[in-house]
């Protein structure tokens, strides 16, 4: 499953190529909304909120996606070829002037209210990457268990969003504490939380990661 800064970067991309454009092509490839049509739609903006991507548009609504392991937003100018998998796994289509987004292999896609994307992401503990982030909270979060095992801890995005295997793995290398060991091992819960602030915003837009803090 990506990690809250491959979501982050997917998120910017989106926003660039869409954002404060009207929508020319709206082709979603799912039975619950295959006869949805947001053509002539303006694309307010995409932003990520832990591993989810919200794509708000004109008339208060959101489109919101989630990667899990296997799906991906690829953006297209116009006259390019696509590459991102055959025509079968193709689960989005949002077409604008000079570009289009083409989400596949998406495993959820639904259409929101605005107002009501609490019922998609609301469950999350403070973003690492969002405006949110709110480090004592999601210390507060993650010391909730006690005796949780601290990668699952450090997985569950209702204490902190954004991790995934990778910092999981890498945080507990760097603080040295077995990822089987329940969160009062830890031995500075504060550092941990920082630390996994700073790599993750240290590697949200570039593409080749660096997990040394």
């Amino acid at each position: 499953m990506p990690e809250g800064d491959t979501v982050y970067r997917a998120a910017s991309r989106l926003h660039e190529a869409l954002a404060s454009r009207r929508l020319s092509r709206c082709d979603l490839r799912v039975p619950k909304l295959a006869t949805t049509d947001l053509t002539g739609r303006l694309i307010i903006e995409t932003a990520a909120r832990g591993k989810h991507l919200l794509t708000r548009v004109e008339g208060g609504l959101t489109l919101h996606s989630h990667l899990r392991m296997d799906g991906a937003w690829h953006i297209y100018a116009d006259g390019d070829r696509w590459r991102g998998g055959p025509g079968h796994q193709i689960r989005a289509i949002l077409g604008v002037e000079g570009h289009t987004a083409v989400g596949y292999r998406l495993p959820v896609l639904e259409l929101l209210r605005t107002a009501d994307e609490d019922q998609a992401v609301g469950h999350l503990g403070p973003d690492l990457l969002g405006p949110d982030w709110d480090p004592a909270e999601a210390e507060r979060r993650l010391l909730g268990q006690p005796d949780r095992p601290l990668g699952e801890a450090l997985l569950d995005q209702r204490n902190l969003a954004g991790i995934g295997n990778v910092y999981k793995s890498e945080l507990c290398f760097i603080i040295q504490t077995s990822p089987y060991a329940p969160v009062t091992a830890v031995p500075d819960p504060t550092r941990l939380i920082a630390l996994a602030k700073k790599l993750l915003e240290a590697n949200k837009d570039r593409p080749a990661r660096i997990t040394t803090p």
